[in-house]
Formats: C-alpha cells, structure tokens, sequence
C-alpha cells in the first residue's frame, strides 16, 4: 500500500487560518508534515494561539497579517509568504458571511464580499502560479454546497462563492499541468459564530448532524497529498445537503 505523500519542508498557506474553519483547514495542513502560513485580518491572538497548537505538532508556523479587502494587500500576500520557504499549497479559506438580501445589500457590502471571497483569490492564486513559476503545486478553494442553488438570505456571500466555483474550474484548465486547482464545498461544519443557527438547521442535512472537524480536516489532507490527476474538482462536505 502507498503511503500518503509528505510535505516535509514544503509551506502550505491558509487565508484565514486564525480562526474557525479555516483554524481546521491551518492544522490539518500542518498534519502533511508542511510549514503553514496563518494569514489573519484582524484576528492576532487567535492566529497566535493556532499557530501555537501547529507548532506542538512539530512544523513550523508563521503568522502573516493582510487585509484582503484591499487589492494592494491581497496582490502582495504571496511574495511576502515566499519569505519562509518553498511554497507547495494555497488554500483560500478567508471569506465574509453576512445575512443580507436583495433589499439590505449595499454597494459597499456587495463590493466588499465579492473583494475577499472572490477577487482576492483570484490575485492570490495569480501570484501563487507565478511564484511556483513552472513547479509542481495545489491551490485549493473552500466554497460552499449551495454554489450551485444560491439562496436569497446570503446574497452577496453566495454569489461570490458561485463565482469561485466557476473560477476553480477556469483556472484548473489555465494552470493545468502544473498546478492543480480544486474546491471544497461546505455544508454545516460549524454553527454561526453569532449564535444565529436555526433550531432546524439540520433537517436539511440528510446525515442530520454536524460534521466533525476531522472530516474536513481529512478531506483537505486528500486535496493536499492525493493524485496530482485530480483537478478542477469541487468535492462536497456536506452531510449529502446538496442532494436536497
């Protein structure tokens, strides 16, 4: 039996690796035996605090602050990450959730989630692409199940994650043989940090459950250390809610 590929001595970078799902996504990555580079907004003691708990893993982690709302920021992440070894991955975790429909989105709100969902990956991986620079690598978007059903209660939140659905599959055939570039699409990893979880929120999950954090934790470890002959691919953690 093949044993899993180790990253030892390749740098894996997360966006918004300080907190919640992407502190999920920071540590798993931290399991391929990978250095890991937490980018953080606003969230510094939470981002130290999950660098730490890498580091008691026995790799390296370093802590890069930008903000993603800014274009100048998000264009630059990359030759600033370059600082701290060789990069192998870039997961585009960081990602704006707001409750807003038709009639509460403003153009402020409308810019501002479409700018860190979906512009500043697409700069992200541009700049990523370009530093690998012909070598071997693995972009991977967190998306989420309802890309292809946006619902109206999440607006611009779910029309940026639609757009980089599509943008994962443009740019798996643009950067292809090089780089591959797939998604995860998350279904109920988490209940909302502001308590705003519906008593019957998983009624529409077939599993009827949450998922555990070691699920998507083992889905990304796939992404990361899996065939290079997989690419394009948006893979559901969900619970089958799509399905319904």
């Amino acid at each position: 039996m093949k044993e899993k590929m180790s990253l030892k001595g390749r740098t894996i970078i997360v966006t918004g690796g300080a907190r919640r799902v992407g502190k999920i996504l920071a540590l798993a990555a931290a399991g391929t035996g990978a250095d890991v580079v937490v980018h953080y907004g606003a969230s510094k003691g939470e981002a130290q605090a999950t660098a730490e708990e890498i580091r008691s893993l026995g790799v390296q982690a370093f802590l890069l602050q930008a903000d993603l709302n800014k274009p100048q920021e998000a264009a630059g992440f990359i030759e600033r990450a370059q600082e701290f070894g060789p990069l192998f991955a870039l997961v585009n975790s960081a990602a704006i959730f707001e409750r807003l429909d038709w009639k509460s989105t403003t153009l402020e709100a409308w810019n501002r989630h479409l700018m860190v969902n979906l512009t500043a990956p697409f700069l992200l991986s541009q700049a990523f692409a370009n530093a690998l620079g012909g070598a071997r690598g693995r972009i991977i978007n967190i998306v989420d199940w309802r890309w292809q059903r946006p619902g109206a209660d999440h607006l611009p939140y779910a029309i940026s994650k639609s757009a980089l659905a599509a943008l994962t599959q443009s740019l798996a055939m643009g950067m292809a043989p090089d780089i591959t570039v797939n998604a995860l699409a998350l279904g109920a990893i988490l209940p909302p940090s502001d308590g705003a979880a519906k008593p019957d929120i998983l009624l529409g999950v077939p599993a009827r459950r949450w998922a555990a954090p070691q699920e998507v934790a083992d889905a990304i470890r796939f992404l990361l250390t899996g065939p290079e002959y997989i690419t394009g691919e948006i893979i559901y953690v969900d619970g089958g809610e799509h399905l319904l």
